[in-house]
Parts: C-alpha cells; structure tokens; sequence
C-alpha cells in the first residue's frame, strides 16, 4: 500500500518561454551528463570495490555525493546547512518534499535512502537509486523483523540509513504526522541499545518573485514537468539542512514515542525556519 499527498490546488504552471526551454536544454544536458556519467563511474568503481569491501562501499559513495552537490549548483537552488551530520553507522530520519530531496541530503554527506519499494521499478530513478545502494522495504508492519534484518546488515557494513516517516512527499511548505511502522525495526535486539537516529529538517524556500510551493512535488504532478519547472527557472531559492542532535533508540519504550519524539525535532526545525503553515492549508493522505 502507498499514500500520496493531495493538498490544495498545485500552483499554476509558468509560462513556457523559448528563453525558458533554452535554460532548460543548457541546464538538462550537463545535469543528464553529470547524473549518468556519474552512474557510469559509479558502477565502474563498484566492480573493484565490491570484491574487496562487499557491502561497506568506502568508495563510491564519494562519488555519489560530488554529483549532488554538483547537480544543485547546475539547476541553481543554493544549499544551507546547519548541524552537523552524524559520524558512523545509525540512522536518519527527515520530512519530505520532493524528488529534490535526494540531492539535497546527499550533497552533505554520504547515506543510503531507506525507499518503496516501488521506486525501484520506476524508469531512470529506478537504476539510479539501486546503483547508488538504496534499500528498497514494503511499508508493512508485519515485514518489521524481517526489515530489521535488512537494517543491522547494513548499519553493520557502516552505512547511514534514511528514511522518510511521512510516507510521501508534499508542498514543502509542513511536516506530515510520521507514521510509525518502519520505526519497529530500530528496537530489534541486534538494533536498539547501541542505535541512534538522527532528525533531520528540510526548508525550501522559493524565490520572492515564485508561489511559495515552487519545490513541492505532490499529488499527480509528473516528474517530467517538475523537473522542466526547475531547469526552465532563471533565478532559484534555497534549501536549509538542519541537522539536529542523535536520539538513542534505547531512551524510548516502543516505536511510537520513537517516532514522536523525531517527528517532534522535524516539526521544531522546519517551523523555527519556515514559520508554521495555518490548520486550512493542511490537505489530506490517499492511500491506494
């Protein structure tokens, strides 16, 4: 099962101008180059660094972070970042806007997204995010133990997990309520006395001359197009990262107050850096 985001009406598509898809071509290509060369040098490097390292990836995931760095500065959005990103094996948790986000979380420093597993049929995004190590999971709380098994793997191989808790992407103008199932994996015996998971905030801000929700992807909006809207933009926002301090799995008694207590550090950032969205704007969750 999967949920989608609808809220109010999406904003109004711009106006496509020659000098807009111009800026998208100049832009599309060297993004399209970097994104698929990188992938190419990814996979080249894997075949030496796999036999060597199985899955503790020392390498490529250096890799992974020059391209989204890279990618950011070519579609022109600037990145913030406050905090300090978590050093080691563990966990990470953040709110979810876009499709955005990926390079965005990337660019600081290097982890494994935690995705549905959906994902990993989908086109071009697919191959990419099994490329660079995603873990693909069904968002069941019956597949809690055996996830967790999935989970200790890789936290042992040194990998930092992230995960979306809100379960689908919005206007990036809120936090969605967390859902609590995948947050059942962290307390497995092998997990929750030495895991720690770290909250992190993430605050788009478009530029005055936009609608707010500029960097939103929600409801049936297409990638294709939003991805045009972002290349065609002469001018960008930001986005601020903030990371906030480690919470050990151990000081909690159950998955919820877990999640509470994350979703809680999310919501502070974003709101101390966003300001609070009023109650009419909140839309709703369709699962399907």
């Amino acid at each position: 099962m999967s949920t989608t985001w609808f809220g109010d009406t999406p904003p109004p598509k711009p106006p496509r101008t020659a000098a807009g898809y111009g800026l998208a071509l100049v832009r599309g290509l060297p993004l399209a180059l970097l994104v698929f060369g990188g992938l190419a040098v990814l996979l080249l490097a894997r075949l030496v660094e796999r036999p060597f390292f199985g899955a503790a990836r020392p390498i490529t995931p250096f890799i992974t972070v020059f391209v989204c760095r890279n990618a950011l500065r070519i579609i022109g959005l600037a990145l913030e970042v406050e905090g300090t990103p978590m050093n080691g094996p563990g966990a990470a948790v953040a709110n979810h806007s876009s499709w955005l986000d990926i390079f965005v979380l990337n660019a600081s420093k290097r982890i494994y997204f935690v995705s549905k597993s959906e994902v990993a049929q989908w086109p071009g995004i697919g191959w990419l995010a099994h490329a660079t190590g995603t873990v693909f999971i069904d968002r069941d709380r019956a597949q809690a133990r055996a996830q967790a098994v999935v989970f200790a793997e890789r936290l042992v191989a040194g990998h930092r997990l992230l995960f979306f808790p809100e379960g689908t992407s919005s206007d990036g103008r809120r936090v969605l309520p967390f859902k609590t199932t995948l947050f059942a994996a962290f307390f497995a015996p092998a997990l929750r006395d030495s895991l720690g998971v770290q909250p992190i905030s993430v605050i788009y801000k478009a530029p005055q001359d936009a609608d707010p929700r500029l960097y939103g992807w929600w409801g049936d909006m297409s990638f294709a197009g939003h991805l045009v809207t972002m290349l065609a933009r002469s001018q960008h926002g930001t986005v601020e990262v903030v990371y906030h301090p480690p919470i050990r799995v151990a000081d909690y008694p159950d998955r919820k107050a877990l999640a509470a207590a994350c979703e809680a550090q999310v919501r502070a950032g974003f709101e101390r850096r966003a300001g609070r969205v009023p109650p009419d704007l909140e839309g709703s969750v369709e699962e399907g």
